[in-house]
C-alpha cells in the first residue's frame, strides 16, 4: 500500500460517517466522492471502496471523480499500473485536477518510476503551489534517489505548509540525520512528538539517535515515554518496536544496577518472539548478580518505565529532555 499523504490528518471516523450520511441523502452524488475514496483507502476498506467505484461507474463513468475513485481502488489492490491509467484518464478530462496529479505521482513511486513521479508532482505544484502532498512526494522521490540536499529542500517546503504535521517533521529529521546534522534531527523528532505523532515513530527515532550518540540517559527517557504512550493506549501488541525499547531499557537498568526494573523489562521482553531469548538471558544475568549478593542501586534520579503503567489514564507528556519542545526547525 502507498504510504504517501492522501489527506490532511483529522477525525477520519467522523468524516466517514458524514460521507455515508451524505450518500444516503443523495445516492447519485458524484462531487467529493474522490475525497471519500481517499478516506476509504487510508482505512484499507476494500469492500466499501469497491462498492463506491462500481456505483459511480453506473452513475457516470466519464467523471473525473469516478476515475479517481477507480484509481484508488486499484491502488489499494496493489495494481499500480491500472491505478495510474485511471488517474491519467482523470487528467484527460481535467488537466488541472490537483488530486489526480498527486495520486499519479504516488503510483509512479510505487512502480519505482521516479522520473515520471517527479514530473507528476511538479505538475501538481504548477496547479497549486500550496499542495503539501506534492512537495512531500518530491522529497520522498529525491530521498529514494539518495539526493538528501534536494530532499531536504522539498521537505522544508512541505513543512512550511504543514508546520504541525508530524510526518513532515519526521521526514525532515531523517533527512538531517543523513546529512549528519544530529542537533537539527533531534529538534525535528521532538517537535514531531510534541505536535502529536501520527505514526508513533518520532520518539523511537529520537531514542535511536541518542543511542548512536551514546547519550544513554536521553535514549532511555525517550523509550520510557514511548512505552508509556503505547501501553496507555492498549496497543503494545501491535507495535513491534516495543520489544526494541524494552531490550534497551532492560540493559540500561542492568548497567545502572536497578535490578528490579531490569527484571521487569526482561520479563516483558519474553512476551515478544524477537526479544524472548535476550529477555531470558538478561534474567539469568540478574539472577547470577543477585546470588553474588550485589545490592541494587538506590539512585532515585533514574526514571522507571513501569510505575505509571499502573494508572490507565494517558500519561502527561514530560518536559523535553532536550529543552527543544518549542523550537520549529
Amino acid at each position: 500500500m502507498c504510504h504517501y499523504p492522501r489527506f490532511r490528518p483529522f477525525d477520519i471516523d467522523q468524516a466517514l460517517y458524514l460521507f455515508n450520511e451524505l450518500r444516503e441523502q443523495d445516492p447519485f452524488r458524484i462531487e467529493n466522492m474522490d475525497t471519500f475514496s481517499n478516506l476509504l483507502y487510508v482505512r484499507s476498506m476494500k469492500p466499501e471502496l469497491s462498492y463506491l467505484a462500481h456505483n459511480l461507474v453506473e452513475i457516470d463513468k466519464y467523471r473525473v471523480e469516478t476515475c479517481c475513485v477507480i484509481g484508488n481502488y486499484y491502488s489499494l489492490r496493489s495494481q499500480h499500473e491500472k491505478a495510474a491509467l485511471y488517474f491519467q484518464r482523470a487528467l484527460k478530462l481535467n488537466p488541472r485536477c490537483l488530486g489526480a496529479w498527486t495520486l499519479m505521482g504516488h503510483e509512479y513511486m510505487e512502480m519505482k518510476n521516479t522520473s515520471a513521479a517527479i514530473q507528476a508532482y511538479r505538475h501538481a505544484i504548477e496547479v497549486n503551489k500550496r499542495d503539501y502532498r506534492a512537495w512531500y512526494g518530491l522529497g520522498q522521490t529525491y530521498e529514494i534517489l539518495k539526493m538528501p540536499f534536494y530532499s531536504l529542500y522539498y521537505y522544508r517546503k512541505a513543512h512550511h505548509l504543514r508546520p504541525n504535521d508530524s510526518r513532515m517533521l519526521v521526514a525532515l529529521g531523517e533527512c538531517y540525520e543523513k546529512l549528519s546534522q544530529q542537533v537539527e534531527a533531534k529538534k525535528c523528532y521532538w517537535r514531531a512528538y510534541s505536535v502529536g505523532d501520527v505514526e508513533r515513530m518520532a520518539l523511537l527515532k529520537l531514542a535511536k539517535l541518542h543511542e548512536q550518540l551514546n547519550e544513554s540517559d536521553d535514549a532511555a527517557q525517550c523509550y520510557i515515554i514511548y512505552i508509556q504512550d503505547i501501553f496507555s493506549c492498549g496497543e503494545q501488541l501491535e507495535h513491534a518496536e516495543v520489544s526494541t525499547a524494552l531490550r534497551y531499557l532492560g540493559q540500561y537498568y542492568f548497567k545502572n544496577k536497578l535490578y528490579d526494573e531490569a527484571s521487569l523489562c526482561a520479563q516483558r521482553c519474553c512476551d515478544y518472539n524477537d526479544a524472548r531469548e535476550e529477555g531470558k538471558a538478561l534474567l539469568r544475568q540478574i539472577s547470577a548478580v543477585r546470588e553474588q549478593g550485589e545490592p541494587s542501586s538506590t539512585d532515585l534520579s533514574l526514571p522507571c518505565v513501569f510505575n505509571p503503567l499502573i494508572n490507565t489514564t494517558t500519561p502527561v507528556r514530560r518536559a523535553s529532555p532536550l529543552h527543544l519542545s518549542s523550537v520549529t526547525p
